[in-house]
């Protein structure tokens, strides 16, 4: 089992979690520091493998989380008990083809687009909050700039962003002002294909991106849009986004009950996102 952590705005709130706690049970190192939502979610963690101790399905003798890992006995111990516990049904036809239809641009095939972008990369022991800001003023500037160029010389990319990219970029697309070329789902880390992916907007995208390699500034400068499917050639995809959205709210509920039973200090899982664990 693995918890993922994708969503840097978190980030912003990163503490030393001196204090947090599940039943007593450290969650961090002495002065560790993490984003509330790693910190949350590794507290999610720690509820399933005390859950599976609890249900006799792992020994009570196995190690807590150390540095966000578990042990392979809790991994899978935590799977067929969530297996046990969350009975889902499947999703109806109905459900099915109103999903489809509310969802075009998920079931197109052939879609692609040609970005550039300036990566800032999260490393072991950064100032994350510090990194935040650079590429929020990074952010800032090439909009300013591409805007001006736009509105002055009809332009739409501009020398701006090259320059960015190539000052300031941890990817080494840096050198070729930071241009990926064109990316189809298959060429991206899901996370920055959701992003980019599915979509209509062109110009540098008004937010940054997150993703497990760090913070991206994006310029998207062309789309294809790609081919819709009918219903019936991307139906078991369908299925399974559902089955999936299923899966997290089901998952949600219990971790909520497993924390209303428990002694939780240091973190406030009232206001977690719904954690990601696979």
């Amino acid at each position: 089992m693995r918890v993922e952590t994708v969503d840097f705005s978190a980030f912003a709130d990163a503490t030393p979690a001196l204090t947090a706690r599940i039943n007593g049970v450290p969650l961090t190192r002495p002065a560790e520091a993490l984003p509330l939502e790693a910190l949350r979610q590794r507290a999610c963690t720690e509820l399933l493998r005390q859950a599976v101790i609890g249900a006799g399905l792992l020994d009570a003798s196995d190690p807590p989380i150390d540095d966000g890992v578990i042990s392979e006995a809790a991994s899978a111990a935590i799977a067929l008990w969530l297996e046990r516990e969350l009975q889902l049904p499947e999703p109806s036809l109905a459900a099915c083809l109103r999903h489809h239809a509310a969802n075009p641009a998920r079931y197109r095939t052939g879609e692609r687009v040609r970005v550039r972008h300036i990566l800032f990369a999260v490393t072991q022991g950064m100032d994350v909050v510090a990194l935040r800001n650079r590429a929020e003023t990074c952010l800032l500037d090439v909009r300013c700039h591409d805007g001006k160029q736009a509105a002055n010389a009809n332009l739409n990319t501009s020398a701006g962003f090259a320059r960015a990219a190539r000052e300031l970029s941890n990817c080494p697309s840096g050198e070729q002002g930071g241009d990926l070329g064109w990316l189809t789902t298959a060429d991206c880390a899901p996370e920055f294909a959701r992003e980019l992916l599915g979509h209509v907007e062109v110009g540098v995208l008004p937010r940054l991106v997150h993703s497990r390699f760090g913070l991206h500034v994006v310029e998207v400068l062309e789309r294809e849009p790609g081919i819709a499917q009918p219903f019936e050639a991307v139906r078991g995809a369908v299925q399974m986004a559902l089955h999936q959205q299923t899966y997290v709210t089901a998952l949600r509920q219990l971790l909520q009950l497993l924390a209303g039973r428990a002694r939780v200090e240091g973190v406030d899982l009232d206001a977690a996102s719904s954690p990601l664990v696979q």
